[in-house]
């Protein structure tokens, strides 16, 4: 594996055009069908929002990677947790390091917050994405079944 030197930054309210990039990043490697990106508005609101943060791995300026997370507060501790929403690279720069560098950014991000904990989840058929996460030292591992509910549709149906 080659490692490529990256810039990794946090985004900040401001950023929206690199916001822009890295959820379009997301739509090209999640193969995305149908996608139509939010406006800038609405865009610029998630990024002002505290409990969400976005990175993103550029290289020679352009974006090649991003992580957008949120906050979780719980009530076991008051200790916040972070959720990894989304983390990608985009195709012509995967297994060069840069998805661990993300991963080491928002750990270190995180533990300077004084987060309890980082975590993500992987679809058991994303061998990939199983074994990325692994290479990356989780310090633990656990085998559950995602549930979820969708609460629109189409209506034409």
């Amino acid at each position: 594996m080659t490692k490529v030197e990256i810039t990794i930054k946090k985004l900040e309210p401001n950023d929206v055009d690199l916001f822009i990039t890295v959820v379009q990043l997301f739509e090209k490697v999640f193969e995305m069908k149908n996608f139509k990106l939010p406006d800038r508005r609405h865009l610029k609101q998630v990024l002002e929002n505290p409990d969400f943060f976005a990175f993103i791995a550029q290289f020679e300026n352009e974006v090649v990677g991003g992580l957008t997370a949120y906050t979780l507060d719980q009530y076991y501790s008051q200790k916040p947790l972070a959720y990894i929403y989304d983390l990608a690279v985009d195709e012509k720069y995967q297994r060069k390091g840069i998805g661990s560098q993300l991963i080491a950014a928002i750990n270190k991000f995180c533990r300077q917050k004084g987060f309890e904990e980082v975590f993500v989840q992987a679809d058991k058929i994303d061998d990939y994405a199983i074994d990325f996460y692994r290479s990356t030292r989780p310090t633990e591992e656990e085998e559950v079944v995602h549930f979820y509910y969708t609460l629109w549709y189409n209506q034409e149906q």
